[in-house]
């Protein structure tokens, strides 16, 4: 347990911070080291780094260039950080994160393998109770959760599960200490970013890879290389300016972001800009440096969508494999890169077997069947993705005032203000949380613990009880982001973006899309304008 010199009476710590991947570690320094409070922090994870300590995978891979999937707060850790290639590796990133965790002795405030179960908020004495699943409860004025927006694992519930003799998987629960497939005839369902990723790192060394497809991929090439180090010499000499822009930007990835529409040139034009853009490589760069408008206009979205199916057409020598990786709806959700996708196909030890075509009917004991006859296998991967956003939120027994459960308040979808706060959850604030910006994470992170810290800040100087925010700003919040993402074309595509990977889910605008600069501009105009604090002396029902 942490020290409790708390400053505030009536509780054992001042904040409980739940949660140890970038917006845990954040802030646990902002509100011990910068506010001298007494925090107590948790992670279920035996050390640092979130969603990163569980992604071990082969091939996991930032699709954020090095030099920005990091904090900016430090300049001396800036200055000291350093990358092989322009994206950075899995163990590099929990590498990082360690760093961060040693230069600010963080882990003195956490203790590690210990999962947080229940948050009981007290109306008596206006502070939480939080246990853990060591039977213990600990009480803080405040209570910050950075539960991490892609950590919530989506195991598909098929038939015959348990009853696999071979050894089964799930991307996000990759043993630590690593799994050897050379020989094995492994089975892996799922193409998103984290299944492309597994299907190139592994299909060299395995016997046989059946991937089982649900959704054929937009993905274009990540261009990874190794960077010099007078590149990073120069990126480090700019970084002041650098983080400027990002702040400023839409989407945080240190792109250009294009001002030019794609219908607005002739199509020699947009050819020549695809390729280019294919040729540099990166997700994000593809979508939004080549032009203004693919997120948002049809016919220029089909102008990227029919770049990318001319490329599997030229790459993937089998015809009907060609056909099964080709998307046919929109190029509308976060846009993916890889590093030799479309390619891996043309290995003669890797099969395309679409489940759309011919559906998944069991697991059995040796292998899977689908519709058109069962397939044998020793390992079977699952690359089925997260609930993601409030995923690990409705796991915890949260309950605010009156006793009301999360669960209960998010019946008809998660919500959050500013990405942050709920009405009848005074003083939790969540890191990431429901309708907060869809960018570049670390960057947003920063943004929304820079913001709780100046508001607990100001409440401790102030002796306010507790804040939350008021219905009425909830709505218009949620309004504005509902908004904006009609103006896009994400929100007619299925995605995890919306909840569309999670049977049952409701279809629900899960993010603000309005980018980072404008989210940290309503940040600061708002204020406390959307907030009611000491609701219960205000006599607001």
């Amino acid at each position: 347990m942490s020290q409790n010199n708390n400053k505030l009476k009536g509780v054992d710590f001042d904040a409980v911070v739940v949660g140890a991947g970038f917006g845990g570690l954040y802030s646990v320094h902002k509100l011990r080291d910068e506010l001298g409070l007494s925090v107590q922090a948790y992670d279920n994870g035996s050390d640092v780094g979130g969603t990163w300590y569980w992604n071990r995978y082969p091939g996991a891979l930032s699709d954020t260039e090095s030099y920005l999937y990091r904090l900016s707060f430090d300049k001396e850790l800036l200055d000291e950080g350093d990358w092989k290639h322009n994206y950075l590796t899995q163990p590099e990133i929990l590498s990082y994160l360690n760093r961060v965790a040693d230069k600010f002795d963080l882990r003195r405030s956490y203790q590690f393998n210990t999962k947080v179960t229940a948050t009981h908020f007290n109306e008596e004495g206006n502070y939480w109770e939080v246990t853990t699943d060591k039977g213990e409860t600990v009480t803080a004025k405040f209570l910050i959760t950075g539960l991490g927006l892609l950590s919530a694992t989506n195991t598909p519930n098929f038939k015959g599960i348990e009853t696999f003799e071979g050894v089964q998987y799930h991307t996000a629960r990759w043993p630590e200490e690593g799994v050897d497939l050379k020989g094995k005839r492994v089975g892996i369902i799922g193409t998103g970013s984290t299944g492309v990723q597994v299907i190139i790192a592994i299909a060299p060394e395995v016997e046989h890879l059946t991937v089982f497809q649900r959704t054929p991929q937009y993905t274009v090439p990540i261009g990874l290389r190794e960077q010099t180090d007078a590149e990073k010499a120069e990126i480090k000499a700019n970084y002041d300016k650098i983080w400027e822009e990002v702040r400023a930007s839409a989407v945080a990835f240190g792109l250009k972001e294009s001002t030019i529409p794609a219908v607005s040139v002739s199509e020699a034009e947009r050819e020549r800009v695809f390729e280019e853009a294919w040729n540099t490589g990166g997700g994000f760069r593809f979508m939004f440096e080549t032009f203004s408008d693919i997120a948002t206009n049809l016919e220029s979205n089909d102008a990227a969508a029919n770049f990318i199916r001319k490329k599997i057409q030229e790459i993937v020598k089998d015809p009907e494999t060609a056909r099964k990786l080709t998307p046919t709806g929109l190029y509308a959700k976060r846009p993916l890169c890889d590093n030799g996708y479309y390619n891996t196909y043309n290995r003669d030890n890797v099969t395309l077997v679409s489940v759309k075509d011919t559906p998944i009917e069991e697991i059995t004991a040796k292998g899977i069947r689908t519709t058109d006859g069962e397939y044998e296998l020793d390992v079977i991967i699952y690359a089925t993705g997260f609930d993601a956003v409030d995923g690990n939120y409705t796991k915890i027994d949260m309950r605010g005032r009156n006793g009301i459960t999360m669960n209960e308040k998010w019946a008809d979808g998660p919500t959050g203000y500013l990405g942050m706060m709920n009405p009848d959850f005074p003083n939790h604030f969540m890191i990431l949380g429901p309708n907060g910006p869809f960018t570049n994470l670390p960057p947003s992170i920063e943004a929304q613990v820079e913001w709780i810290s100046d508001t607990v800040n100001y409440m401790v100087e102030n002796e306010i009880s507790t804040i939350e925010p008021t219905q009425e700003a909830l709505d218009e919040w949620l309004a504005t982001c509902q908004e904006i993402s009609d103006q896009t074309l994400f929100s007619k595509g299925d995605s995890w973006i919306f909840g569309a990977n999670i049977p049952g889910k409701k279809h629900t605008v899960l993010f603000y899309l309005g980018g980072l600069g404008n989210f940290r501009k309503a940040l600061e105009e708002t204020g406390f304008e959307g907030v009611i604090f000491d609701r219960t002396m205000a006599n607001v029902e």
